[in-house]
């Protein structure tokens, strides 16, 4: 069976500078020296989770989404994170899936931070995105759509799972950290699957700090990895013979409720 490398970056983020952003990411990733097969940005990790998607977002021809499918190319790596992105005159933070071949999926975030008035300048998502590789199934997710458990639940069949991993990227401030993380284990224990949340540090624009938190779960809502309030890179195996072992011993999954997302 085969195991996922998963890497995990929690850095601060250059405010509403792209160019300062991509730059730093881009030493980071290349200065990795393990294995890497799928590296995990955080949310709007170009610019900071701004509210000025007016001077700041790009199309899926842009500047960042470019500079992703340059990284993924040159590190054969799988590459995600959100951007802001512009389509048909609405404004999206949409999560990039990039393959190393420079196909990608997207996910646009369905809950949007009315507190921080996010819906006030941004568009909602509808749909979800279960990406495949090597036999995995991750269900990709931003920031505050962890408080909405049902839009992360397992739409289980009678034959297994719909998912095996689930990806959470954020800005989520440390004065709610607490939240963040009981949330990330309830999400992994309820699912039946491993839960990675990749946060940002430092402080934004509109001076808020963030202590990063990521966090690496397991099914059994052990933690494998966390990280606070330093900036960091974690590699990580999972394995999919302990998920499938955890799945049969607690078929758990099993006797969950039936039902469809709109």
């Amino acid at each position: 069976m085969s195991g996922l490398t998963i890497t995990t970056i929690q850095t601060n983020l250059h405010w509403e500078d792209k160019t300062a952003n991509l730059q730093m990411l881009k030493e980071k990733i290349n200065a990795i020296d393990e294995k890497m097969e799928v590296v995990i940005l955080p949310e709007m990790f170009s610019t900071g989770f701004s509210m000025q998607p007016q001077l700041l977002a790009e199309t899926m021809d842009g500047e960042t989404v470019t500079w992703m499918k340059e990284i993924a190319s040159n590190n054969k790596i799988i590459l995600t994170g959100s951007v802001i992105i512009k389509e048909d005159d609405k404004y999206f933070n949409r999560l990039i899936w990039m393959l190393p071949n420079g196909q990608s999926g997207y996910y646009d975030k369905r809950h949007l931070f009315a507190f921080g008035k996010e819906d006030q300048h941004y568009t909602a998502g509808n749909k979800r995105l279960i990406a495949s590789v090597k036999g995995w199934k991750i269900n990709l997710q931003i920031c505050y759509d962890l408080r909405f458990p049902v839009w992360s639940r397992q739409q289980s069949t009678d034959a297994e799972p719909e998912f095996d991993v689930l990806i959470y990227v954020a800005n989520w401030p440390e004065k709610r950290n607490h939240a963040w993380k009981t949330l990330l284990y309830a999400r992994a224990i309820e699912n039946q699957c491993y839960v990675i949340g990749v946060n940002r540090v430092g402080e934004d624009g509109n001076n808020i700090y963030h202590s990063g938190d990521s966090l690496v779960i397991d099914p059994l809502g052990e933690v494998l990895y966390h990280m606070k309030d330093l900036e960091d890179i974690f590699t990580i195996t999972l394995e999919k013979e302990k998920l499938e072992k955890v799945r049969t011993h607690f078929p758990f999954w099993k006797d969950a409720d039936k039902f469809g997302l709109l």
